[in-house]
């Protein structure tokens, strides 16, 4: 008599567990968002502040350069006189009151997280492009690295807002300069990380597979050691985005950035100082929106590089 199985299994085969379905990326990163309420708290008020830069002109809103001598300074909530370029006048609620030219400051503030970000992002974007070329290059052929490393320290040696500050003086204020400004004391800090980073990378097994299987240099550079770079770099940009949203506040603060029509939180906070101590709004409101900006970057970035390497966060 042979003994039943309830459970239906066969005893002489093993019992394999069903592999657990895959979580999609979409899950995985509010997983990581859910562990580090920080980076959350960063990823929400950047996405806020790019929704501003990007729909300013549905928000209630009027063109920033509108100006009204006889509405100027006005506080939050007044109503007033706006002239469009037209020369045809308007009433407009000041939201949050008026600059010493009568331009609107809610509009002016809002338009300005446009010409931040844009700062911010590309000088990110172009930081990281010429500052992994540079570095790569002199990681992985060591005849170049001395040349070409002499020449990042002597641009980090002069003083980033010096720099740009000479820069903007020379070319004249405008966008495309204060990013070509902000960028070069950058790319040597980039170049340097990835140099490093490609010296620990070419001794490494697969490389040397790599080499003596007669691969060519440049598919080691972008199939094998430019691949293993990018989680650090991902976290430096977020830090280059924040650094050169600063720079450019501070430049416009100084009146050597873009110019001073052009709306931007830096130019908005160097027109309001003369008059801060009876009209501090100006200098409130974009003060404001450029603290939680930067500090919603620098959030994104701890909590990028606590995810992509646990050892830094403490984690085992």
């Amino acid at each position: 008599m042979t003994p039943s199985n309830p459970s239906g299994f066969d005893a002489e085969e093993p019992f394999v567990a069903a592999p657990a379905p895959e979580r999609s990326w979409l899950a995985t990163v509010w997983a990581v968002l859910r562990a580090n309420p920080s980076m959350l708290f960063g990823v929400v008020v950047l996405g806020a502040a790019a929704f501003i830069a990007v729909f300013a002109g549905h928000l209630g809103t009027t063109d920033p350069s509108f100006i009204a001598p006889g509405s100027r300074n006005l506080v939050p909530g007044a109503v007033g006189e706006l002239v469009d370029n037209d020369g045809k006048s308007f009433v407009w609620t000041y939201h949050i009151g008026s600059d010493n030219l009568g331009r609107d400051l809610y509009s002016r503030v809002l338009y300005g997280a446009r010409t931040s970000l844009i700062v911010g992002f590309v000088v990110a974007a172009l930081s990281l492009v010429l500052g992994m070329g540079v570095g790569m290059v002199a990681g992985y052929f060591r005849r170049l690295d001395g040349i070409i490393m002499r020449v990042m320290d002597g641009l980090m040696s002069i003083p980033g807002i010096l720099l740009a500050i000479t820069l903007v003086s020379l070319r004249g204020a405008s966008l495309g300069t204060v990013i070509v400004a902000i960028t070069v004391p950058e790319v040597p800090r980039v170049a340097r990380l990835v140099r490093s980073l490609v010296l620990s990378i070419r001794v490494e097994s697969f490389i040397e597979a790599a080499v003596s299987t007669g691969t060519p240099t440049w598919k080691i550079l972008i199939r094998h050691i430019l691949p293993n770079t990018m989680a650090p770099l991902v976290v430096q940009g977020t830090f280059i985005v924040a650094s050169a949203i600063l720079a450019e506040a501070a430049l416009g603060f100084l009146g050597v950035g873009i110019p001073a029509e052009v709306p931007t939180w830096g130019n908005i906070i160097s027109e309001s100082r003369t008059l801060f101590r009876i009209h501090p709004y100006g200098i409130f409101y974009s003060g404001f929106f450029l603290a939680f900006t930067v500090l919603a970057v620098n959030l994104l970035g701890d909590g990028l590089r606590d995810a992509l390497d646990p050892k830094i966060g403490g984690k085992e």
